[in-house]
């Protein structure tokens, strides 16, 4: 037994005697970071304050910001003599940010993708197929050490080469699938092309980016798989945050490991259940990089109900990220919403692609949409009735009219990491 299963299910004062040892300890760990020492001492307060799970809330919060400040090794709070491995987010608006790891830290990673992995439904003996990017993105080694630890065979396939990909599928006879949801969905499109039989393939464990659940069943029909929902973030270890059971109703946060909140995203407000807002996490089992009350830019919420399963509050499926909503004339929209409109509407296809501009002072917005290749005729004349569809499907659930432009399918980018489909060239 690779973790205890009471732990899974942990709750009421027995949890919450846990979550206060661990984040006392975590407190303590902080101590040994520059960062902490003058948060603390410009707040007021010092660790022998924290002597509840309400007192966490003393304590401001750490942002992304914070930790490229750091760069590189700023927020280690071990001798680098005790780092077993260092990995690092693309740092694609600046400097990246830095994570460092302990062997406990990459035990206790390991072990959370394990408990994951297992609860829906893999197991010792099956093959494993992680299509996802080996360097210094945390889904690729992150991913493999806990199917492997599990006793999956794994073929650490990587990104690209989809043909290959499928193959391997179909040739191993491969039973769960790892990657980002759109690359998931390229990897559908090319399987229908080549008629590829991957009646082998049972599970699918998609994250990294927001998506919906019209993909979701998209995916499941087409693949012929149960496809579950994975969170995680490279500062909070990687992935295995949080994941869906299989009731696929939200995902099951370890609150043995991690502590969190919802908050407002302008205000800081603590939010309550059902409330959706920021979500903020304190890991309370690192030691290389303890954090405390760390903004995830993430919106969802606390679940109220609790699951069947018997695994404690969920949260909800994340909406996307407060840095990547979009506020267009006043209105905030997300891109998965975006998505699960297009997703209802048989004529469009997998694709995607959102433009904002500014004219006369106005914000616009034109969505680029691929065609149905199996309803395409090879000519993309007399589509005003589908155009006129599509906005105002757009338009009654986002409450924003959208300029809609048909195109070809095959034609839009696809996207082996995680998708980008907005493009806002406003200059504000």
């Amino acid at each position: 037994m690779f973790w205890n299963e009471k732990m899974e299910t942990l709750s009421g004062p027995d949890l919450e005697e846990l979550q206060l040892k661990r984040l006392k300890e975590t407190v303590a760990r902080t101590q040994n970071i520059g960062f902490y020492n003058t948060l603390f001492r410009e707040a007021g307060i010092t660790p022998s304050d924290i002597r509840s799970l309400d007192d966490l809330a003393k304590i401001p919060f750490t942002k992304k910001a914070d930790l490229r400040g750091g760069y590189p090794f700023g927020f280690l709070a071990v001798p680098m003599s005790q780092v077993n491995r260092i990995h690092t987010t693309s740092g694609t608006t600046g400097k990246p940010t830095v994570v460092a790891y302990t062997k406990n830290d990459l035990n206790m990673w390991s072990e959370l993708i394990a408990r994951n992995l297992t609860m829906v439904g893999l197991r010792a003996g099956d093959i494993f197929q992680n299509a996802s990017n080996y360097s210094l993105f945390t889904g690729g080694l992150g991913i493999h050490m806990g199917a492997e630890k599990i006793g999956c065979a794994v073929v650490p396939s990587g990104v690209g080469n989809t043909k290959r990909q499928i193959e391997m599928i179909q040739d191993f006879k491969v039973r769960g699938l790892h990657c980002t949801p759109s690359y998931a969905m390229h990897l559908t499109e090319v399987a229908e092309e080549m008629h590829a039989d991957l009646a082998s393939l049972e599970i699918g464990c998609f994250g990294a980016e927001a998506w919906s659940e019209n993909m979701r069943r998209d995916l499941e029909n087409r693949l012929g798989i149960k496809a579950y929902d994975s969170y995680g973030m490279s500062e909070l270890f990687g992935p295995g945050v949080a994941f869906e059971c299989p009731e696929q109703d939200g995902l099951h946060i370890w609150h043995d490991c991690y502590i969190v909140e919802i908050i407002d995203p302008k205000t800081g407000e603590v939010l309550g259940p059902e409330e959706k807002g920021e979500m903020v996490v304190t890991p309370i089992m690192k030691e290389a990089m303890p954090l405390l009350r760390y903004r995830t830019g993430d919106i969802t919420m606390l679940m109220e109900d609790e699951c069947p399963c018997g695994r404690g509050q969920k949260i909800a499926r994340l909406l996307g990220r407060s840095d990547d909503m979009l506020t267009v004339r006043g209105i905030n929209v997300f891109p998965s919403q975006i998505e699960h409109v297009l997703k209802n509407i048989p004529e469009v296809g997998d694709q995607f692609m959102v433009y904002i501009d500014r004219v006369n002072h106005l914000d616009e917005m034109m969505i680029e949409v691929e065609m149905n290749k199996n309803i395409f005729s090879g000519e993309l004349q007399d589509l005003s009735k589908l155009q006129t569809k599509i906005m105002k499907a757009l338009q009654e659930t986002l409450t924003l009219r959208a300029k809609v432009d048909l195109v070809e399918p095959g034609s839009l980018p696809r996207f082996e990491g995680k998708a980008k489909r907005v493009v806002d060239r406003r200059v504000i």
